[in-house]
């Protein structure tokens, strides 16, 4: 299965199932990847996470109900996952902009949020600097949290706990222990093809071997592989979200190389972090 082929699996089983109960694990299996890399290659290619695409197409589906058929409000809440006529008004008003009853009495122009489709879409002028590597096993020092996808949590908490590591003394200790101060990695561990939603991210450097962990970071050896390294350049966060946009609907798409899914690592050099001319990478790990 290609990778455009997986994700519209996945958008095909969620619109199948739009007025079931949607297992987050069973829509990552449609796509041949973890929880964690459909979130990732979703919100990427897509802009929103699924779960807001999901709460979309019900409501838009919802606002179609209610101008063009008889049912009960209460049961078209229902029939979308609302468990109560309350939460589906106040989800319908934010959407729509007036009630269901408003919009059942005025026959409103109400908010469509269509069905997608992925395409690949041949666009000129792009150039993304990017090279395939073989690296050898190197070894890094890290301090690791857990994360879930759940709710798409992550993408909260990440930027949190990059927060505290400057606050709390984190990086400065990982820099005191770094063989090298080119980067420092920002790692997900994406648990391969699992159906966990929980997954451990490593704010790291690259250490000796024979390196010690002081007491709440862990050594890790990152295994030989070959990678794809994509460079970008420009303010974070916006520029390195540009590059994942780029990789997951360009160049994965046509390159023939596949994630093996295991890790991802950002890799940021010292620098501003706010300038236009700011270069950091994206290695991922391919077959």
């Amino acid at each position: 299965m290609n990778w455009t082929e997986g994700i519209q699996n996945a958008i095909d089983y969620i619109e199948d199932n739009i007025n079931d109960e949607l297992n987050f694990n069973d829509i990552a299996a449609r796509a041949a990847c973890s929880a964690f890399y459909f979130q990732r290659i979703f919100g990427a290619l897509c802009g929103l996470t699924f779960g807001e695409y999901i709460r979309s197409r019900r409501l838009s589906l919802a606002g179609n109900d209610i101008v063009s058929t008889d049912e009960k409000v209460i049961d078209i809440a229902m029939k979308y996952g609302y468990s109560s006529p309350d939460s589906f008004t106040r989800a319908f008003t934010a959407f729509h902009g007036i009630t269901p009853t408003e919009a059942r009495q005025r026959k409103a122009g109400l908010r469509s949020f269509s069905r997608l489709r992925v395409q690949i879409i041949m666009k000129g002028g792009n150039t993304m600097e990017y090279r395939i590597i073989e690296k050898e096993a190197f070894t890094v020092l890290e301090k690791v949290e857990r994360h879930t996808v759940a709710g798409a949590q992550n993408l909260n908490t990440i930027p949190e706990f990059w927060g505290r590591a400057e606050r709390e003394g984190v990086i400065e200790t990982l820099l005191s222990y770094a063989s090298s101060s080119e980067f420092i990695f920002g790692t997900c561990y994406g648990n391969g093809l699992t159906n966990e939603e929980t997954f451990d991210y490593g704010i790291g450097v690259e250490c000796a071997p024979d390196t010690v962990a002081p007491e709440g970071y862990r050594v890790n050896t990152i295994p030989a592989r070959k990678w794809v390294v994509a460079e970008c350049r420009g303010a974070m966060p916006d520029a390195i979200q540009k590059l994942w946009h780029e990789l997951c609907s360009e160049f994965f798409p046509t390159s023939g190389y596949t994630p093996t899914y295991e890790m991802d690592i950002e890799a940021y050099p010292d620098g501003d972090i706010t300038s236009h001319d700011y270069k950091s990478q994206i290695w991922i790990p391919i077959e």
